[in-house]
């Protein structure tokens, strides 16, 4: 986990130097009508960061713990990311991050074994969310930076 974590906090500090060097107006700019700005996908990062707080911290008071999923479209759409400005939406991301990255660093080894269902899924473990969160958030900041 301590590789992670380092690797986690490597992500943000190095994507966030780069994100920030991206315009207002290019961040705005959709690959195509039915994909994500570079606003949307740091959006939607933001939205998982959140869900996966919850999860990150609730996991670990109980063993095999229900929450819901979420529904990434239209949590996207309903927010407006793509009408907020980018400086904004890449604090709050950065911000975000910092304190997961720092949430996690506190969890006990024992708790990384505890176990959580999401959306009605099959139980994953605590471990499992943290690295399948870090590695989601390094797919969508390739999207945006290549």
């Amino acid at each position: 986990m301590h590789n992670l974590l380092e690797e986690f906090r490597q992500t943000i500090t190095d994507s966030h130097y780069r994100l920030v060097q991206i315009s207002e107006d290019d961040s705005a700019v959709k690959p195509a009508s039915d994909k994500w700005s570079p606003k949307e996908i740091i959006g939607h990062l933001i939205d998982s960061a959140s869900n996966n707080h919850q999860r990150f911290v609730r996991g670990q008071f109980y063993d095999d713990l229900e929450l819901p999923g979420y529904e990434q479209e239209r949590w996207v759409v309903v927010q407006g990311y793509q009408q907020t400005a980018w400086a904004e939406l890449l604090l709050f991301w950065k911000c975000y991050n910092e304190h997961l990255a720092r949430v996690t660093a506190l969890m006990p080894a024992e708790n990384l074994a505890r176990t959580v269902r999401i959306g009605g899924g099959e139980p994953v473990t605590l471990g499992f969310l943290v690295e399948d969160y870090v590695r989601h958030l390094q797919m969508h900041l390739r999207q945006i930076l290549g």
